[in-house]
């Protein structure tokens, strides 16, 4: 097992902790990661996209003009998609992007993109966030002394003072455990775990 110096808000160094190998040393593979953060981006994509075709398009569907004897080019209704206001041919039809991968696969991800933090020292763990009020000054204060600018932090709970602290800050995103994912974890140059969410680290990736 892995064994980190756990700290407080202030940078120091107050207790140690022991990270599970099979959740923290996984060997890491790229592809792996790539195609559960294709899917979480291609889940996360608007299916709005769409057009009006020939038959959604308001107007009346007599013939403009006569077929033949005029020297013009032959005409249907006013909704052909050759004029101005026509339906639109081949344009975008709410087209459905989504997709998933077997859930084995996202859990192996999330514990290969855990690994890669630690290997890379991108991994902070914390005896507690505590702040004694919602003040954002207080909460970019305490990233100064960990000397930390784009950070995920993980929490065990709901912590209003602290996620209201944060909400305003570049660059930082809060979640509880039950939100870790592969995609928040890779996007954040630092991974911020409170001590008290390892547990359930290890309770959703073991089970």
């Amino acid at each position: 097992m892995a064994v980190l110096d756990v700290k407080n808000i202030k940078g120091e160094a107050v207790s140690t902790v022991e990270l599970p190998d099979a959740i923290f040393n996984v060997p890491v593979k790229a592809e792996v990661l790539h195609q559960v953060v294709t899917m979480q981006l291609a889940n996360k994509r608007s299916q709005t996209a769409s057009v009006k075709h020939r038959s959604d398009v308001r107007g009346s569907t007599r013939k403009l003009y006569r077929q033949k004897g005029t020297g013009r080019a032959r005409r249907g209704d006013v909704k052909s998609p050759l004029l101005r206001g026509g339906g639109v041919i081949f344009g975008p039809d709410n087209r459905n992007y989504r997709f998933t991968v077997p859930k084995k696969i996202r859990k192996l991800a999330l514990k290969m993109a855990l690994s890669s933090k630690l290997t890379d020292d991108a991994l902070l763990v914390l005896d507690a966030f505590s702040l004694s009020r919602i003040k954002t000054r207080d909460f970019v204060q305490a990233l100064k002394d960990l000397s930390v600018k784009s950070a995920l932090i993980v929490t065990d709970q709901k912590d209003e003072t602290l996620e209201r602290s944060s909400r305003n800050v570049p660059e930082i995103k809060l979640l509880r455990v039950e939100g870790l994912n592969v995609y928040d974890v890779m996007k954040y140059q630092t991974l911020i775990l409170l001590e008290a969410s390892i547990p359930g680290i290890q309770g959703r990736l073991s089970s």
